[in-house]
């Protein structure tokens, strides 16, 4: 009998959700996203030290070029064991500044193509805020491809897919987490989970309205929250719940599926439109604003790590 993960392929494509190059060779996934809270728990790990030097290098005493040079690295020692794409972030500090993350995209784009690696197999991931969406639209009509994150509303979901974004990346743990709180339970059935719920809807709205966008499910709890969603065009997994759907033998039957008939309105969205709709969720408005500081938060402490080394190398 074949395991979890092995029936799960059959229904999506899997991809690691890891800044670890190690764990994207071993598991072989389609494609790897990272962030910079990956990338900061990997940068702590002696085995990619090689890394952290060689963008201090080719940064030249530049902080901000250093840590451009170390998200390609990383992203360019990821391909190297994966036959896709990987996801690459622009600075969370950008997340509502059109122009800035249109120039930052450019500027990882571009250098993912000086070290050889085509734009076909990055994707630039933006916030998905009003201002993330528009970047994005004018990124993809530039032929450079876009990985909406920090997705918790419909309303994001709708903005994403007018713009033109290669995929989107709704959140289930996050949003799951959220309603575990707000109820003060300690777990949520798998049948009522909020998660698994709004990634359902937006799939579904995706594929009635003949979308190009992709969906892919992204931060989970519990290996039932995968399964729950089989069929999803993307599934972005962490090391440790790959390990667990491995380890587990049985088939996994398709959750998913396109129907271009069902009874679904399509939703005009505008920017005032869309500030509202999504001001109207509550979970979405906090745990995007939280996710933002906290890669934020995580891309400093990697910030304060590689100015370190690059002031090292200035004394040297």
């Amino acid at each position: 009998m074949s395991s979890q993960l092995e029936s799960l392929r059959r229904h999506s494509v899997v991809v690691a959700d890891t800044g670890d190059i190690d764990a994207a060779a071993r598991w072989k996934p389609q494609d790897a996203t990272t962030n910079p809270s990956l990338l900061l728990a990997a940068a702590g790990n002696p085995r990619y030290r090689h890394l952290i030097e060689d963008a201090v290098t080719r940064g030249k005493g530049d902080t901000e070029a250093t840590m451009d040079q170390l998200f390609v690295s990383f992203g360019r020692e990821i391909l190297g064991h994966i036959p896709g794409r990987v996801s690459t972030e622009v600075d969370a500090r950008l997340s509502f500044d059109t122009a800035r993350s249109i120039d930052k995209a450019k500027r990882l784009i571009g250098l993912y193509e000086a070290a050889g690696v085509p734009r076909s197999r990055v994707l630039i991931k933006l916030a998905s805020t009003w201002e993330g969406a528009r970047a994005g639209e004018r990124l993809e009509r530039e032929g450079i491809h876009c990985n909406m994150t920090l997705l918790f509303s419909f309303a994001q979901a709708v903005a994403c897919a007018d713009a033109g974004a290669t995929l989107i990346s709704p959140f289930v743990g996050r949003i799951y987490d959220w309603h575990r709180a707000a109820r003060k339970v300690d777990d949520i059935p798998l049948a009522e989970d909020p998660g698994v719920a709004s990634v359902t809807r937006i799939y579904r709205y995706y594929k009635r309205f003949g979308y190009a966008t992709q969906v892919m499910g992204a931060s989970f709890r519990k290996t039932g929250q995968i399964l729950e969603l089989a069929g999803c065009d993307l599934l972005t997994i962490a090391p440790d719940l790959l390990e667990k759907l491995a380890s587990t033998p049985g088939e996994v039957e398709r959750r998913l599926s396109p129907d271009p008939t069902a009874d679904i309105a399509r939703v005009a969205l505008d920017e005032q439109a869309f500030r509202w709709m999504h001001n109207e969720d509550q979970m979405a408005v906090e745990k995007l604003s939280d996710g933002i500081r906290r890669f934020d938060a995580d891309a400093r402490k990697l910030e304060k790590l590689v100015a370190a080394l690059v002031g090292a190398k200035r004394a040297a």
